[in-house]
This record gives structure tokens, sequence and C-alpha cells, in this order.
């Protein structure tokens, strides 16, 4: 009868502490949720975009620190053993610690948030706010992986053995230091390298670029290598440290407009000033020049052809691309209808003295 009396205790005791537990999360989901549906109502009048981007982001982290908040508070009042107390304190307090390393990193999200809305990428001469944009996308992630190592550290540091371990391993820290610095050499190397892109910027995010031959667009720059969006959707991934070890062009580097050229060759017959009249035609009726500069000009005169240059401007790489292709088509249609002879030949001459007069040749 004792022994059953005792274990009713128990049970009522165990019992006791689930229901001030569950009250404790309980509590604190209802205040999470009324806080949120407050902020909800006043984004909904005034839709202040900081407080919506807070909403936003730190509403699931929320929802596991504020409950874990109440139970901290009512952990004294459980009807627990010391010892079973002290777990419990301990996995609060590890919990804790996950909780508050996922808000933080939520509110690094916040931060790109305010300067993406106040710096805006999308319009055409946007240079001031890629370079801004590319120098927080790198300190971000270099923020969360030092989070992530901080929080992972505190959490290891909470168990004794892992304490004497730490304590043991600080006498050997320079030769593992040495060892580490060998092994990772890459990586770290990277990792300088993506600090040295972040603040002089030999390229940003949205920039056009030729690498190893290839035309693109910079997609994604991380914390060890950059992703080059190629003008048919292929990707090309490259080290950050290529960046800083080779030759590359940036045709957005200093403005996103840029000049477009146009090669042809031709024969030495061809007339100039028609030609060159119909590519001020051909420019002034399409709205993909920008009206700054229109060239033609005779840049180089070969054995058998002469060159022609076509010099334009345009707002952007891309538009260029297309203007380009546009009068050269143009030109060559307007050769091909109205001087087809000028169009490149190969001439030959006959030398002998058995050759019939020239009149009689044909």
């Amino acid at each position: 009868m004792e022994k059953l009396q005792a274990l009713y205790e128990r049970f009522e005791i165990h019992l006791g502490g689930l229901g001030i537990i569950a009250a404790a999360l309980l509590a604190g989901l209802i205040a999470k949720f009324l806080i949120f549906k407050l902020l909800n109502l006043y984004n909904r009048f005034e839709n202040p975009y900081l407080l919506t981007s807070l909403t936003q982001r730190l509403s699931r982290p929320l929802s596991f620190f504020i409950p874990l908040l109440f139970l901290s508070i009512a952990l004294p009042s459980l009807p627990y053993q010391p010892d079973t107390l002290y777990f419990l304190r301990r996995l609060i307090e590890i919990l804790d610690i996950i909780a508050f390393a996922w808000i933080l990193i939520k509110l690094t999200d916040v931060a790109r948030d305010m300067v993406r809305h106040k710096y805006a990428i999308q319009k055409e001469d946007n240079i001031r706010e890629r370079r801004l944009i590319t120098q927080l996308q790198f300190m971000r992630k270099l923020v969360v992986v030092i989070i992530i190592f901080i929080a992972t550290a505190l959490i290891l540091l909470s168990f004794e053995p892992v304490q004497k371990l730490g304590t043991g391993l600080l006498t050997s820290a320079g030769v593992a230091g040495v060892v580490i610095g060998f092994a990772a050499q890459t990586s770290i190397a990277n990792l300088l390298a993506g600090l040295q892109l972040a603040f002089t910027q030999p390229i940003r995010l949205d920039d056009v670029l030729v690498v190893e031959g290839e035309f693109g667009r910079v997609e994604e720059i991380t914390l060890t290598y950059v992703v080059l969006k190629l003008w048919d959707n292929r990707r090309l991934v490259l080290p950050l440290n290529y960046f800083i070890q080779k030759p590359f062009q940036n045709w957005t580097r200093t403005s996103s407009d840029i000049l477009a050229t146009v090669y042809l060759y031709t024969d030495y017959t061809l007339p100039l000033e028609p030609v060159r009249k119909e590519f001020n035609r051909i420019l002034a009726s399409t709205d993909l020049w920008d009206k700054r500069v229109s060239v033609l000009q005779v840049t180089d005169s070969k054995e058998r052809t002469m060159e022609l240059r076509a010099l334009m401007s345009a707002h952007s790489s891309g538009v260029a691309w297309d203007l380009r292709c546009h009068v050269r088509e143009g030109l060559i249609d307007y050769i091909q209808k109205n001087y087809p002879d000028a169009l490149p030949k190969t001439r030959s001459a006959f030398v002998g003295q058995n050759l019939p007069p020239l009149g009689e040749l044909s």
C-alpha cells in the first residue's frame, strides 16, 4: 500500500510538472501570437518596411524562442528533483542558444531587405547599388558563419568534458593552427580573396564579364566561388582567387553604358558616303541606340579588302549586343542590294607572252 501511495505521489509530481511545462509553452505561443497580430495590424495600416521585414523574418524563430523564455521563467516552480531540474536547465540553455543564433541570422536577412529596399538594383545605371549589395552579401555570409561557429562553441563548452578537453587543447593550439593552415591553404586563400573582392570590387553582382572566352553576368558571389550566368543560361563556376590572379574583362566596371562595334570587310569599290548615311538611318530608326555615339570609319586597308568599323553607344551591355547585331544585319543587307560588286572578292592576274589582247578575252 505504501508503494502504491509513493507511486501515485510520484505520478502526481510528474503530471504537475508536465502541466506547468505545457502551460508555460502555451503562454509563450499565445504571447508570440498576440505580439505578431498587433504588428500585422499596424503593418496593414502603416506598412513600414522595417516592421514588415521583421515580422516576416522573425516569426518562426520567435515561435521557438518566446515559449522557451516562458519555460525558463517557470522552471524553478517545477516539482522535480535537483538533478532533473539541472538537466532541464542545461537543455533549455542549449535550446536558447540555438534560438538566439537563429534570430541573429534572421536579423541579417532584415538588414539585407532594408538595403535592397533603399538601393534598387533594377534600374539601368546601378553601379552604386550593386557595389553596396555585393559587400553586404559577402559580409552577411561571413557573419552567418561566425554566428554558427560561436553558437556551436557555446553549446559544446556547456559540457564539462568538453571544457576539460578544451583546456588541454590550448597547449597544442599553435601546432594545430599550423597544421590546419597547411591543410586549408586553398580555402583560406579563397576566403581572403573574397574579402578583397568585397571591398576592392573588381567584380560585383550583375556585372557583365568575359572570362575564359565566355560572356555572362555575375549571378552569385559566395565565400569560396563566383557563379557566372552565361548568355545561353549555362553557369560557369570559378574560385574567388581566380579574379585576383588572372585577367578578365569587366564591361560594367565603372558604368553600365558601353560602346558597340561592328566590323565589315568590303571591296575598295564601295562608296563610303552612302553607307555612312545608311548607318545613321539604321541607328535613328531603333530604340536600342542611346543617341550618344555614332561613327563609321575605315580603320584598316588590307591587300584585298578595306575594314569598316561602325561604332555606336547603348545604355547597357545587353542592349549593345542587340544593337550590334541589328546594325550588322542592316549594313550587310544594304550592301547586298545596292552594291553587290563591292562585296569582298579575290582578284587574279594572268601574266604571259602568249596571252591574247585584253579585248579578245571576252
